[in-house]
């Protein structure tokens, strides 16, 4: 599909073309100012959002947000202003701001645009927005729902609330080598946390669904039927003394293990040399069974983009291909530090997925045996350089297969270099609410501290 159906399908095209004159007037007049190159990125969220707590409204907050950034480029001398003033005389003073940065920056050889010949000329539609058309007493309703649903148990003694939220967004991206990328997109979600109580002390957990089409959320019983029941699992937790053991993360968890190995292989942490993982192009990294691809053309999904933050297609492609690391994860100022080309992550990653498993969480625990299945990670102790991880946790402690009670007042700790090696499956319980798809993921062996005895 060409750029210009595209924008005619993501937006109202009334709209679509006042913001693609307002733009096109600012990169003109910043070229006219003196600037080589210019590129102006825009973006405008509107939506709602409403809680419920202990059967009554809490909150209920309208968001009309916009930011509008601008960069110039004089020779190799880089500039930036931003504002949340789209007018264009405010867009003006912006682009005059960014232009007297630029003439007291030292050039940088790596500074500038992506390459002309990379950008998303054509692109295609992803179908990312779906509105909700929701109410916001029917929102109101929806949260005061779900939470009764997750109240339901005199052992669940307080609640921290429901929440309904729709948030549709436009997004612009335009550069000086006449590329101009419009569209729109969605975001809805429903959540709920509450508080159960017995003799022992109180415990808290939550449960919550986000997609871009609202058909696409849970049901909001079963999420309110979740949130109780995770909650509750949790009463008469035990700590655990200290032990080398399998553990087993849920899905929800799994996807931040991929996280720090995403934020190793990316562009910025490889060329300052903070990485566990520099020099790792052609390593095995992971299990030989293993891959872990990106696609960023997923109809609807959380992660789809048909262009990265500035203007490069993004495509699909393998990262990890049977064990071994095949690219990075870089933007055009990363990738000319290292003497690359930018993979189209300008923003992240789009679509991470794994490969299909037949093992459900509960062939997992079997297969662990005796070790900790893991429901929350607590803080961040996580070094970038050397890998070393330590997180305080929860969950539960498994014999024989078996849940047996659980388990809080943990750490866990290992090295994410030899934690990825020690993946010993891959669950298909695969959770989308993000930009990392992934099921829960069994390590075969961690240190498990506690304070029992």
């Amino acid at each position: 599909m060409s750029k210009q159906e595209s924008v005619t399908n993501a937006v109202d095209s009334d709209k679509a073309m006042d913001i693609e004159q307002v733009v096109t007037d600012a990169i003109q007049y910043a070229k006219k100012k003196g600037a080589d190159h210019v590129e102006i990125s825009a973006r405008n969220d509107k939506g709602y959002s409403v809680s419920a707590r202990l059967g009554d409204i809490e909150t209920l907050e309208h968001h009309n947000q916009r930011a509008l950034g601008v960069t110039v480029y004089r020779g190799k001398a880089k500039g930036s202003a931003d504002s949340n003033d789209i007018r264009p005389s405010a867009i003006e003073d912006i682009i005059d701001a960014a232009l007297s940065m630029a003439s007291f920056t030292a050039e940088d050889e790596a500074a500038g645009l992506a390459d002309v010949e990379l950008m998303a000329m054509n692109y295609p539609e992803l179908d990312l927005d779906r509105p909700w058309e929701l109410e916001p007493d029917q929102a109101l309703k929806i949260a005061m729902q779900c939470e009764e649903t997750a109240r339901a148990d005199e052992r669940i003694v307080n609640s921290e609330g429901a929440s309904v939220s729709t948030i549709r967004s436009q997004s612009i991206y335009a550069n000086s080598h006449d590329f101009l990328g419009h569209y729109a997109s969605t975001r809805h979600s429903i959540s709920c946390s509450v508080v159960a109580a017995d003799e022992k002390g109180m415990q808290r957990d939550y449960w919550y669904s986000v997609a871009r089409d609202a058909d696409a959320l849970d049901a909001v019983e079963t999420i309110g039927l979740k949130a109780r029941e995770r909650t509750l699992r949790r009463l008469n937790a035990r700590s655990l003394s200290t032990r080398e053991v399998p553990v087993l993360f849920e899905p929800n968890i799994a996807r931040s293990i991929l996280g720090h190995f995403f934020s190793a292989i990316n562009g910025a942490a490889l060329y300052r040399d903070a990485s566990f993982l520099t020099d790792a192009l052609g390593q095995n990294i992971f299990p030989d069974w293993l891959s872990i691809s990106e696609n960023p053309h997923i109809k609807t999904a959380l992660a789809s983009s048909p262009f990265d933050a500035e203007g490069v297609r993004t495509q699909a492609r393998e990262i990890v291909s049977d064990g071994v690391l095949q690219g990075y994860i870089l933007s055009s100022y990363s990738a000319r530090k290292l003497n690359m080309t930018t993979t189209g992550n300008s923003g992240g990653v789009h679509n991470i997925r794994l490969p299909e498993s037949e093992y459900t969480q509960d062939d997992l625990i079997k297969q662990m045996g005796s070790g900790v299945l893991l429901t929350e990670l607590i803080g961040n102790g996580v070094n970038p350089v050397t890998g070393d991880y330590s997180r305080g946790a929860a969950g539960f402690w498994v014999e024989n297969g078996e849940i047996q009670y659980p388990v809080q007042e943990i750490t866990i700790a290992g090295n994410l270099k030899e934690m990825f090696q020690r993946i010993a499956a891959i669950g298909n319980d695969v959770d989308t609410c993000g930009g990392i798809h992934c099921g829960s993921m069994l390590m075969d062996q961690m240190t498990v501290a506690g304070s029992a005895e």
